[in-house]
């Protein structure tokens, strides 16, 4: 984990170019995960509460699979 003045970047690896997800939360009415594929694009998706990240466990985990690879 990474914290910058933005956002918070999960690494794998702790490899800044291996990004797994980045958590912006510097707004709680606004707070975002963006969710990385296997090219590094970034999509970004709004959450209401902490919880609603379990719903993205999926492209979560495909990720770091990438990565193991």
């Amino acid at each position: 984990m990474r914290d910058t003045i933005s956002y918070c970047g999960i690494l794998f690896d702790d490899n800044n170019r291996k990004p797994i997800c980045r958590l912006y939360f510097n707004n709680p009415k606004k707070m975002q995960l963006a969710l990385f594929d296997q090219d590094k694009n970034e999509e970004k998706v709004y959450i209401n509460e902490l919880g609603d990240i379990s719903q993205y466990a999926d492209k979560l985990k495909a990720i770091v699979n990438y990565y193991l690879l």
